[in-house]
C-alpha cells in the first residue's frame, strides 16, 4: 500500500504493440523491446536515463527481462524479473512506483510481455505442487470435481454463485461481452475489433451450459506494453510532460476468508479486489463516484460483472441493474474498458497490467481518439491474478 507521497510518480511515457494470436507474433524479446522503445520515445528520455527496470512475464525462463531489455542497451542497471500470474504487469508497475516514491531512483521502466501458446492455460511444471492446488480443492468442495480448466472453473463458478445469489442471468454476461466488442472496434491495438451482438455471444459454443459461452472468455494472446515512471523533480529538470501521475495504489493478496470455502466469488478474488479498491479510495480521499474511466480485469465476462461490485461502482447484488442502465459504457456513470478489455483487446498475461496503464494514460491525456472518454480526469485500474494478487491503481490528470 502506498503511504503519503513525498515523490509523486509521474507516468512520463507509455508504449504498446498490437496484441496478436499465438503463433503470429514476434518473439518475446522483440515485442518487449519495441514496447519499451515506444515508452522511452514517448517520455523523451534515453534508455541510459533509466535507473531500474521491472520486467513482467509469466511463461518464460529466468532473466527473460534481461534478454528483452538488452536490446535497448547494456547499461548495467538492476533488471528485476516479476511473475505474479495475471497481475504481473501491474505488479511490475507497483514496484516501479514504489521505487520512485521512496526516492531510491528518479526514472524507472516497467515492461510486461508474453509469448503464449494456443488453448487454455496449463501447468508447466508438473513434477511439484501447483500454486493452485488449494484453490482446486476449494473448487471441488463448492462445485464438485471436474476436469474443466482451472481458470474457467474458478471464474465460471464465481459467475454461477452470483447468478444463484442475485438472479443474474447468462444474458447479463452476454451484454458485458457485447459491450467490450463495441469498445474494441475503436482500438487499433486490440486483437479482436469485430463487433459481436448480445445474441452472438449467447449463441457461441457452450463452455459451461447455462453459465458460460466461448465468447465470454478472453483469448490467449501475445503482446507487450511498457511505461516510464519518473519523479516530479526529474520531469521538471528534463522538460517531461507531467499531465498524468499515480495518485494511489494498493496490492492485496488472499486472506483466510478466501480459504474458508464460503463462496466461489471469494475464491476468484472478490475480497482482494474490494480491499485493494478501498485502500486506494482511502489513500486518495475520493470515492468510486469520482472516477471517470476504468480498465478492469475482464478475463471472463463473469469477472467484469462481479468486479463492478468489488470496486464499489454499484451496490452488492446490483450489477444486473448497473448493466441494464448502461452505467458501464459511454453515456453512463462509468466507462469500463474503453480499450475493449481482455475480452476483445486480448490477454498476454505479463503485458495486461501495463496495457491498462497505456489506455488510462491516453484517456487522461485526452489522446485516446475515437474511444476518448470526454473530460476524463481520474482513471482506475484493476488487475487480478489467481494464486493470488490484486493491484488497484488510481491515476489523476494534473492539468
Amino acid at each position: 500500500m502506498s503511504t503519503q507521497q513525498n515523490n509523486k510518480a509521474v507516468v512520463a511515457g507509455i508504449g504498446m504493440i498490437k496484441f496478436t494470436k499465438p503463433g503470429t507474433s514476434d518473439d518475446f524479446d522483440v515485442m518487449a523491446a519495441e514496447a519499451g522503445a515506444q515508452a522511452l520515445k514517448d517520455a523523451g528520455v534515453q534508455y541510459s536515463d533509466v535507473q531500474q527496470a521491472y520486467a513482467g512475464y509469466v511463461y518464460g525462463d529466468s532473466t527473460c527481462g534481461q534478454k528483452a531489455l538488452y536490446r535497448l542497451g547494456h547499461t548495467g542497471i538492476p533488471i528485476i524479473n516479476v511473475n505474479n500470474n495475471c497481475s504481473t504487469g501491474s505488479t511490475a508497475l507497483f514496484l516501479a512506483r514504489q521505487a520512485i516514491e521512496s526516492g531510491a531512483v528518479d526514472c524507472v521502466m516497467a515492461v510486461g510481455f508474453e509469448q503464449m501458446k494456443p488453448g487454455a492455460l496449463g501447468t508447466v511444471f508438473d513434477d511439484r505442487p501447483s500454486p493452485f492446488d488449494d484453490f482446486g480443492v476449494l473448487c471441488n468442495e463448492l462445485l464438485g470435481e471436474s476436469k474443466v480448466p482451472a481458470a474457467l472453473r474458478c471464474f465460471g463458478g464465481a459467475g454461477l454463485s452470483h447468478m444463484e445469489k442475485y438472479g443474474t442471468t447468462l444474458a447479463d454476461f452476454a451484454k458485458v461481452r457485447a459491450k467490450a466488442s463495441r469498445h474494441a472496434a475503436n482500438n487499433p491495438l486490440a486483437l479482436f475489433r469485430n463487433e459481436v451482438s448480445f445474441q452472438d455471444v449467447l449463441d457461441s459454443t457452450e463452455f459451461w451450459p447455462g453459465v458460460m459461452t466461448k465468447l465470454m472468455a478472453c483469448p490467449p494472446t501475445c503482446g507487450a506494453a511498457a511505461a516510464i515512471l519518473v519523479s516530479e523533480k526529474f520531469a521538471q529538470k528534463h522538460g517531461i510532460d507531467t499531465t498524468v501521475s499515480i495518485s494511489a495504489q494498493s496490492m492485496t493478496t488472499d486472506t483466510p476468508e478466501t480459504f474458508a470455502g464460503i463462496d466461489m466469488m471469494t475464491v476468484a478474488g472478490l475480497e482482494m479486489t474490494r480491499s485493494a479498491a478501498n485502500n486506494v479510495y482511502e489513500q486518495a480521499g475520493i470515492g468510486p463516484s469520482d472516477i471517470d474511466v476504468i480498465e478492469l480485469h475482464d478475463c471472463f465476462a463473469q469477472n467484469e460483472l462481479i468486479t463492478y461490485e468489488g470496486l464499489g461502482l454499484c451496490e452488492t447484488g446490483q450489477a444486473q441493474k448497473f448493466i441494464a442502465d448502461g452505467d458501464n459504457t459511454y453515456g453512463g456513470r462509468f466507462v469500463t474498458n474503453p480499450s475493449g478489455g481482455l475480452l476483445s483487446k486480448g490477454h498476454p498475461l505479463g503485458a495486461t497490467g501495463l496495457a491498462q496503464c497505456y489506455e488510462l494514460t491516453h484517456q487522461l491525456r485526452g489522446t485516446a481518439g475515437a474511444r476518448q472518454v470526454e473530460g476524463a480526469r481520474i482513471g482506475l485500474q484493476h488487475n487480478i491474478g489467481l494464486g493470488g494478487a490484486c493491484v488497484v491503481t488510481l491515476y489523476q490528470k494534473n492539468k
